[in-house]
């Protein structure tokens, strides 16, 4: 059942009446609008309306001036507690409604609490519309409505009551501006508040002046959202002169600002600044390690089947259950060491703290990144490239809905735009970890912006060196399997250069210059021309096979690859690579394709990214590049006392264990 609250006198007359006072059909005629569509579409609508005091006082105001004589004119003219109400303008759409007429005192009775239920029920069935007012002919209240005793004092607080009493699934409080502001609407810095946080925002907002028409402004809302919210049915606040602001919120679009007693455990798009954002990253991470190791798989578990139910990628689903069977990572004793007797210590996996990661405009990645944190018991920042935006809105959407409050929707944040990357990058008192994934300008670009920690791998070049005692079938196998099965990936080769022997420290694929000599770099070059592939040389390998010189050699390492028949040359290339490429490599083969440097395909589950740097993980970053270490003793009493009578013992304990 879904109650709209055309809010209280205030703001609901407002939104019906034009600045003089005359009424704004047009806006009353969207709202009606509206209500129509919800109705045919099986909606059970309740209206709560104060807006028809103001036009019923338009329509007497004109009355009377038009019988007044010019002395009658001269007297002071009191307000006219009379409406005319939405009915009628339902009526013209062939909608049904019945005007119910309640005061203050009303509600302190249970039987009549009872009866209204039953007679709003009884409406509804027949879809008849229930129009709620106040009773002011009859009301008790004292003007000017200021008394805080009573159980309702506006329209505001009696559309929260109904809502509560009725048990609504929803209440919208329509309003002259678009929801609640940081700041004055006019105000061009002001920002739109798209989700309340009492905790946040209780003790920092001003509100503005009453309504030019009604008894009580936006303060009025703000409280009767509070109460209603608190109470169990989310409230909206949200314009009323936009002609179908009723039926996006019924469609679940982010417009004004939202009320749920919920909301201090989310993280949602604007709610809060880049500091808040990793905040509550950090606290949800923290309540996230606290739990059992069968409770963070159950997570996982519960994302995998709501990715299902939803239809995404089948293969993803696969990827997570396989990372929510797995070993328990957190905690593992990776060494123990007696360091006297009654004295041990153990070197334990533990989690990170907050990632940040960046990555390109793959939405399977944020999948797989955000079942990694939640396998490792950490936080997370995600930022995707604008290109799939709304691809990964949903499937952050559907990943947040598995967390359970307990743990806090607020591990995972999405981060919609560069400038909050640039304030998330100085929070190093935050965050304890950034992965850029993208280009070689990204990777520099971050590493120059932050004192965060980063790992992450820039051009991820491989090369692919092919020696003079190779088996040409196979290497004509290998390189074509690293250069046409996935191009685009960072460990496919780049065909780009091609160079002999004495210079295959530089760049890609690498031939022994006997090759040359013997037909096999022939061979290879009418393969990959077969493919499509652009060949370019290196100084020496342009004159001798007639190829455009390649305009630059520098790149990094990503994988290595030496394809060769000659275990000491395949011994030889795999121990001093480091030495010959620029970068160290994070992977080296022997007879095997570039395209295995992936996490799926090394038996991690899923990857965070593939890391060229030198410190921390490298290569594929799986679960255990997501964790780090830290040290547990446990004594009986042992001190330093400047190792005095201290008999050290530094037995390891690890196979023990």
């Amino acid at each position: 059942m879904c109650y709209i609250g055309l809010s209280a006198t205030e703001v609901g007359t407002a939104v019906v009446t034009q600045n003089d006072g005359r009424l704004a059909l047009g806006r009353l005629g969207a709202i009606c609008e509206q209500i129509q569509e919800l109705n045919d579409q099986g909606f059970e609508v309740i209206l709560v309306s104060s807006g028809a005091v103001g036009a019923g006082q338009q329509r007497l105001r004109h009355r009377k001036l038009v019988n007044s004589s010019f002395a009658d004119l001269q007297k002071p003219q009191n307000e006219i507690d009379d409406w005319l109400n939405f009915v009628l303008y339902l009526l013209q759409l062939d909608v049904t409604s019945a005007q119910l007429l309640v005061t203050d005192n009303d509600f302190r009775s249970p039987e009549f609490r009872k009866q209204l239920g039953a007679t709003v029920v009884s409406l509804l069935s027949l879809r008849v519309i229930p129009v709620f007012n106040e009773n002011d002919a009859v009301s008790t209240r004292k003007a000017p409505y200021e008394d805080s005793f009573g159980i309702f004092s506006d329209n505001n607080s009696l559309a929260a009551l109904l809502a509560l009493e009725l048990k609504a699934d929803l209440l919208v409080l329509l309003s002259d501006v678009d929801g609640l502001y940081s700041g004055p609407p006019s105000d061009p810095h002001s920002k739109l508040i798209y989700t309340y946080i009492k905790e946040k925002l209780e003790n920092t907002i001003t509100f503005g002046d009453k309504s030019r028409l009604g008894r009580c402004g936006m303060i009025a809302k703000v409280k009767a959202a509070v109460c209603a919210s608190q109470g169990g049915t989310p409230v909206v606040i949200t314009s009323g002169f936009t002609r179908d602001n009723i039926v996006r919120v019924l469609g679940g679009q982010q417009i004004g600002t939202l009320f749920h007693r919920d909301a201090h455990l989310w993280v949602l798009d604007g709610e809060l600044d880049a500091r808040e954002t990793a905040v509550a990253a950090r606290e949800s991470s923290r309540r996230l390690q606290a739990i059992s190791s069968d409770e963070r798989s159950k997570i996982l578990l519960g994302i995998a089947d709501a990715l299902e139910a939803n239809e995404k990628v089948a293969s993803l689903v696969k990827a997570i259950r396989v990372l929510a069977k797995m070993e328990e990572p957190i905690g593992q004793i990776l060494k123990k060491t007696e360091i006297s007797v009654g004295f041990a210590l153990e070197k334990i996996s533990s989690p990170l703290g907050v990632l940040l990661v960046i990555f390109e405009s793959r939405p399977e990645a944020l999948v797989q990144i955000a079942s990694l944190a939640i396998r490792t018991g950490n936080g997370l920042l995600l930022k995707g490239g604008k290109e799939a935006k709304q691809s990964n809105a949903i499937l952050h959407k559907i990943i947040t809905s598995a967390i359970p409050e307990t743990v806090g929707k607020g591990l995972i944040g999405l981060v919609t735009s560069r400038e909050e990357i640039s304030e998330l990058l100085k929070l190093d008192d935050v965050i304890d970890l950034v992965i850029p994934r993208g280009s070689n300008k990204l990777v520099s670009q971050i590493k120059s912006s932050t004192k965060v920690p980063v790992i992450g791998h820039a051009d991820g070049v491989c090369h692919v060196y092919v020696d003079k005692l190779a088996c040409m079938k196979m290497a004509k196998n290998i390189v074509l399997d690293a250069k046409t099965d996935y191009p685009a990936a960072c460990n496919a080769m780049h065909i780009r250069f091609l160079i002999i022997i004495s210079h295959f420290h530089q760049e890609t694929l690498l031939l022994h210059k006997d090759l040359v000599q013997n037909g096999g770099a022939s061979e290879l070059l009418s393969e990959l021309n077969a493919k499509g592939a652009n060949i370019y040389g290196g100084p020496k390998a342009s004159s001798l096979l007639d190829l455009p010189e390649a305009p630059t050699l520098h790149h990094d390492a990503h994988t290595d690859c030496i394809v060769t028949e000659d275990p000491e040359a395949a011994d030889a290339f795999i121990c001093r690579i480091d030495r010959l490429v620029t970068f160290c490599s994070a992977a080296v083969f022997h007879n095997a394709s570039t395209r295995f440097t992936d996490g799926f395909r090394f038996g991690l589950g899923a990857e965070v990214g593939i890391s060229t740097s030198r410190i921390h993980a490298r290569g594929p970053v799986g679960v255990e590049g997501l964790l780090t270490t830290k040290w547990i003793g446990r004594g009986s009493g042992q001190v330093v006392d400047d190792d005095k009578g201290v008999v050290y013992t530094h037995r390891d304990l690890t196979q023990q264990t």
